[in-house]
């Protein structure tokens, strides 16, 4: 058995108590002559440990290694995976795909020795209470879903380099909405403001100003003065002068993975749900950072302002179709604002319609441009009355809430002829009439169960599943109410 670091020291113990070799020996659990031959040398194992000098075996490159160090000479960014396949096709049949991994050691040796120079990262001191860096990473990959659907988002990550405090939001794209709630969250939650807020080059705080660098925009500037901290930027390319808020989003992940593991679940009811779970993970982690946080906290200004409304409000027609045109996308609205000016609140995730001062409608925000959400509850009174507007509608798929609409729309159509007709587009407007009258799922369960029989849905077998004709009234037994015994309790005073 080979002997250990920790047996020789033992020994040596042993023999500066009472120099007897055989017992510190015997104590150290090795042979006598081994612990004659440490406590000569005065030696560890470990040091005793000569590197080797030689290789075990022969280099198989060794005969073509002038010609792959030329091709590293001319291009060291060249990959060793690269060489060798190009190796493999100039000496067909004497390399083989198992020896790889020999000659990728062997190109990370010649780097370390004679490739160029690397860039050189410089660790930063970072003073307390300085600066926020806020920066936004992909959260898709966690697997979350809401209500069943997959996710797609973004996390917003403000970090304070000295003591690594973070606070998080959830978002759906890096605009300045979502960095505007992220670092109002993340300031107002501490109560006080760093002198500089510092991110990268994002659309969302800087515009290209043409001349290869970049500005800040106004919406950002104005954000900054309100909560009264200085704007800064890293430079175009350098994205390591964020290094500390980049850093934290590897850690962020990870940590709500394992909590995502414990969780035993991916699946939340809503995203505020989610970004509550969210937070409460990142809090929980902010408690060890809790001393150095105080000393930030110690040397920041107070924050003394109220917090900016965290949407964008615009004024938009309404326009014959019922639909309003608000950031590159298309929305439907209640037709009774048709011809009318209402007012948009346009935030990060949401859209609300305002008229009069009243809310008219809230509804998910879309993502991108030239997409459209149409409510088929918006415009099927009118739609009924000109069903020939139904064969060519520009939005006619919206007008198939779900699979089971559409199933009947085919039913319908494939019971008379191969073409739909007018009289086939109205009987199936109808069914979604009563949908947008009654209850939508009650009217696609009894869709379902006619389709599930071979019948063809119409507007008055469903009314009839969805809306029975008698309603059957319960009969309750009269109760006989005996009040004796609270003439008894009154007689023997027991509510004085």
């Amino acid at each position: 058995m080979r002997t250990s670091d920790a047996q020789v020291r033992k020994l040596m113990e042993e023999m500066s108590k009472h120099g007897k070799i055989g017992v510190a020996a015997l104590r150290a659990g090795m042979d006598r002559k081994t612990a004659r031959k440490y406590v000569q040398s005065g030696q560890l194992p470990s040091e005793r440990v000569q590197p080797r000098t030689w290789r075990t075996r022969p280099d198989p490159f060794d005969a073509d290694w002038p010609w792959i160090e030329e091709r590293l000479m001319g291009a060291p960014e060249l990959e060793a995976k690269t060489l060798f396949e190009a190796l493999r096709e100039h000496r067909p049949g004497v390399y083989d795909e198992g020896q790889l991994r020999t000659l990728q050691r062997r190109v990370k040796r010649w780097r370390a020795q004679h490739g160029p120079e690397k860039e050189v990262f410089f660790a930063q001191a970072h003073r307390p209470g300085e600066a926020a860096q806020t920066d936004f990473t992909h959260g898709t990959e966690l697997g979350i879903t809401i209500l069943g659907v997959a996710f797609a988002h973004l996390l917003c990550n403000v970090v304070l380099p000295f003591s690594n405090w973070q606070w998080v939001t959830v978002c759906l794209s890096e605009s300045m909405a979502a960095l505007k709630r992220g670092v109002q969250s993340a300031v107002f939650r501490l109560g006080r403001r760093p002198e500089w807020h510092q991110t990268d080059n994002s659309t969302a705080a800087t515009h290209d100003l043409g001349t290869g660098k970049r500005g800040f925009n106004a919406a950002y500037l104005g954000l900054m003065g309100h909560l009264g901290m200085k704007p800064r930027t890293t430079e175009v390319g350098a994205k390591e002068q964020n290094g500390d808020v980049e850093a934290s989003n590897g850690a962020l992940k990870r940590r709500l993975e394992q909590q995502l593991l414990l969780r035993g679940d991916r699946d939340f009811e809503s995203v505020d749900q989610y970004e509550s779970w969210v937070q409460a993970v990142v809090a929980q982690a902010n408690g060890a950072r809790a001393r150095r946080l105080a000393e930030e906290l110690a040397v920041m200004a107070p924050l003394e302002v109220s917090r900016l409304v965290e949407y964008t409000e615009l004024d938009v027609l309404v326009t014959s179709w019922s639909t309003i045109r608000v950031a590159r996308n298309t929305y439907s609205v209640p037709s009774r604002l048709i011809g009318e000016r209402v007012r948009v609140r346009l935030s990060e995730r949401t859209l609300e319609v305002h008229y009069g001062g009243q809310r008219e409608l809230t509804t998910e925000r879309l993502q991108g441009s030239n997409s459209h959400q149409i409510n088929y509850r918006h415009m099927i009174w009118s739609l009924v009355q000109k069903p020939g507007a139904f064969a060519r509608y520009r939005y006619r798929d919206c007008l198939f809430p779900t699979l089971t609409f559409r199933r009947t729309y085919d039913a319908i159509v494939g019971a008379a002829s191969a073409e739909p007709t007018l009289k086939q587009d109205l009987a199936y407007l109808r069914i979604l009439h009563l949908a947008a009258a009654t209850m939508e799922s009650d009217v696609e369960r009894a869709l379902e169960d006619l389709l599930a029989t071979g019948a063809v849905p119409d507007v008055e077998s469903v009314r009839t599943i969805v809306s029975p004709s008698q309603i059957e009234v319960p009969q309750l037994a009269e109760q006989d109410v005996d009040l004796a015994s609270y003439d008894a309790l009154l007689a023997a005073g027991g509510l004085a």
